[in-house]
């Protein structure tokens, strides 16, 4: 099959599209893609759609180079990414959802995000009016004796997004499970066209609060590569800074929620004490618990306060002081290895196939990180591992972001100490032409990646891609052959977006 290099010689290169070139393609170029994505050489970064083409990242797995595809269809018609790569599939129909654009051979054709409660169908295309009594959303079929079905939800009794899960189960046993999501749909895609680059980054931000650094950052680092743009090294290392302080407070806050859903409340409680220590210094440096709208293309919105520093510095030596007793605690609880140890298995297959980020791939023995490859400022000049393990089950899931804890403590120090003075931020200067950019940065679940063209100054098209994508299916795939009661337990420790996944 073919490398990226060879795709791209076999297209037209499209001008002013950065850091990473996108190619026009014809149909037989993009349908080696899709073997291509099938045997493995390449892996699907994302797939979306504009009103008469489709484009899709790819990420080359042997030379590390990413690449964007483009391929027109006039007739609204295009080859199916799904047919032989299946982690396409939920995208391929989004596309159908928002487009109208039909995937040649797709193997599933049902909608997705459309519930059938939209005025219209395809309201990114050609708008049609929809359907005023829309069918019953058509689940998968199971059969076979003794089997029955559990659908729960989208209304759940925690405080948590909507989504229903039908369940197949041979008593207790999980024989299948299929998602039903988009009940978070915002029209986030819809939004941005055409607003400004300031209302757009705001926007971005609210795609999946818990991620609003990582969000921020990719679009932001989007529309600076789509405008050529070099930010200032302060503001480079205090949006790694604020992206560290988000992916330990969100890890510390799922490893006790994952023990609280094995019915060991205590961890759940130290965690969050540990969690509220991080949000409390992340306001008093940036006057905001989860830092929102501080990221912004250019630069930042505002410095770190002066009291900034001392006090994330005394929320990490807290962490350092008491984390260590809790991970300890962890792993000498037998009840908790009981529920944890072996329990929803990803193999490493399915991580691999689906290019599975975050700790859900490291934990399946992926080693893939954003911050690594293809790398981004100021991570090049930082000390940090990535953790791998190969166990794929809740424990290595936990293990993953114990480890990821330990080392946003240390890049959190390293990133205090290299602060020096200078500007964070400098000002956005309006192409005269269309500009593309495209960026790829590491969350706490994994890989966002952002896809925008500008035109006078405005948003014409931005795709945004939710790591979750590529880690919601691989849930119904690690819940088979589990009981039925370790549902909550497995699902806390994917801990998917509902919002990010729903645009």
């Amino acid at each position: 099959m073919p490398a990226l290099i060879d795709l791209i010689r076999a297209g037209r290169r499209v001008e002013r599209h950065n850091p990473w070139p996108r190619i026009s393609v014809e149909s037989g170029t993009w349908r080696s893609a899709t073997g291509a994505l099938a045997d493995g050489s390449l892996s699907l970064l994302g797939l979306w759609g504009e009103p008469s083409r489709v484009h899709m990242a790819l990420f080359d797995n042997s030379a590390s180079n990413i690449g964007v595809i483009s391929l027109d269809c006039p007739d609204r018609r295009y080859p199916s990414v799904a047919a032989r790569h299946r982690p396409a599939l939920r995208l391929e129909r989004t596309i159908h959802d928002l487009f109208g654009l039909v995937a040649i051979e797709t193997p599933d054709s049902r909608p997705w995000l459309d519930h059938g409660r939209w005025q219209m169908q395809a309201p990114l295309g050609e708008r049609l009016d929809a359907a005023p009594d829309p069918a019953p959303y058509p689940f998968l079929p199971a059969e076979g004796d003794s089997l029955h079905q559990i659908a729960v939800g989208p209304v759940h009794a925690g405080i948590i997004e909507p989504g229903h899960f039908r369940f197949t189960a041979s008593g207790e046993t999980v024989v299948r499970l299929e998602q039903r999501l988009g009940y978070t749909h915002k029209g986030v895609e819809g939004l941005m066209a055409g607003s400004t680059v300031e209302q757009a980054a705001r926007l971005a931000g609210r795609v999946s609060g818990d991620s609003t650094v990582g969000y921020g950052l990719a679009f932001a680092q989007a529309v600076e590569a789509a405008m050529q743009i070099a930010v200032p090294p302060r503001a480079l290392l205090l949006r790694a800074l604020m992206a560290e302080l988000e992916r330990l407070a969100n890890h510390l806050g799922d490893i006790g929620a994952i023990c609280n859903d094995a019915s060991f409340a205590l961890m759940h409680a130290h965690c969050g004490v540990l969690r509220e220590r991080v949000l409390r210094a992340a306001d008093a440096a940036f006057g905001h618990r989860l830092m929102r709208d501080i990221v912004v293309p250019g630069g930042l919105a505002r410095d770190i306060a002066s009291e900034g520093p001392a006090a994330i510095r005394a929320a990490l030596e807290q962490i350092r002081r008491h984390f260590p007793s809790l991970v300890e605690l962890y792993d000498n609880t037998a009840s908790l290895q009981d529920r944890t140890v072996g329990t929803g298995i990803v193999t490493a297959a399915l991580a691999r196939q689906f290019a599975a980020g975050g700790y859900v791939g490291r934990a399946s023995g992926r080693s893939y990180d954003a911050r690594r490859s293809p790398g981004y400022h100021p991570y090049d000049g930082l000390r940090f591992d990535v953790p791998v393990l190969s166990d794929g089950d809740v424990n290595a899931r936990v293990w993953i972001r114990i480890r990821e804890v330990e080392q946003s403590l240390s890049l959190a120090g390293q990133i205090l100490d290299a602060l020096e003075a200078g500007p964070i931020k400098v000002p956005l200067q309006i192409a005269p032409e269309p500009c593309e950019g495209i960026a790829l940065v590491e969350g706490f679940r994994g890989d966002i990646l952002a896809w925008l063209r500008l035109s006078d100054g405005r948003i014409e098209r931005c795709h945004l891609r939710d790591p979750s994508w590529f880690q919601w299916p691989l849930l119904e795939a690690a819940i088979e052959a589990n009981i039925v009661a370790d549902f909550p337990l497995c699902n806390k420790s994917f801990n998917c977006s509902y919002s990010g996944h729903d645009l």
